[in-house]
């Protein structure tokens, strides 16, 4: 038998009852994630999400200047908030850790290919997760800012993820710095240029919802101005 004919064997095997009855118990899984991240969350405070490539070795550039941002972040008084893996993510925890007063937290994704957490989340503030788009209103729900280094189709979600969601008023508006202009540079130029000037599919001041810089020093100022007229509290 063929891999084609299993399949459709097993799509016919299983009964619109039966996926009723999984996608009903389905409900309270998700329900469950939510209630453990809202009740972990709440008591850490105001923090910052740092994303980016789990590619990311360290002694890269990139790698570096996410431990350093932060650290000076922490320093600031906000806590740290990563997807748990290696990479950038790691960094950023490991950033977060080097300050005596410094939360590091990791919300990791349950994935069969997935590494095992990275060593420098708080034990206490790892949170595990089936689904994305739990994850997704965590990142977003305790966050007060986003650093967003140079990474892949994951890293573009949660950016655009947090655009979308500014620009329709879903959500106060919160500073996001992408940090690395060679990699930034010419996404934007081309949202810029095409999005905006040929298309009209946002509008200028959309523009403005992000800071492109290369510098971890530019990236702290740039979210402690933001906030320099506002308490800390989070989003929602």
């Amino acid at each position: 038998m063929s891999d084609e004919d299993k399949i459709k064997d097993a799509f016919e095997d299983k009964r619109w009852a039966d996926i009723r009855a999984e996608s009903s118990w389905q409900i309270f899984k998700i329900m469950g994630e939510f209630v453990e991240g809202f009740d972990k969350l709440d008591k850490i405070g105001p923090c910052v999400s740092i994303f980016g490539s789990a590619r990311t070795k360290p002694g890269n550039k990139y790698y570096d200047v996410a431990v350093d941002i932060a650290k000076k972040l922490t320093l600031e008084g906000y806590g740290i908030i990563t997807g748990g893996g290696p990479g950038i993510m790691e960094a950023a925890n490991k950033g977060a850790q080097m300050s005596h007063k410094g939360k590091s937290v990791g919300l990791k994704i349950d994935l069969p290919f997935e590494q095992e957490p990275n060593l420098y989340i708080d034990r206490d503030k790892l949170i595990s997760f089936d689904y994305f788009f739990v994850r997704k209103v965590m990142f977003i729900k305790y966050a007060q800012g986003f650093v967003v280094l140079p990474g892949g189709f994951g890293t573009l979600d949660e950016l655009f993820e947090a655009l979308t969601l500014i620009q329709t008023k879903k959500i106060g508006a919160f500073p996001i710095v992408l940090v690395g202009k060679h990699f930034w540079e010419g996404l934007f130029e081309w949202v810029e240029q095409t999005m905006l000037g040929v298309y009209t599919n946002i509008d200028v001041e959309d523009m403005a919802l992000v800071k492109i810089t290369d510098s971890a020093d530019e990236a702290v100022e740039h979210i402690n101005k933001f906030y320099s007229k506002y308490i800390h509290a989070p989003n929602f």
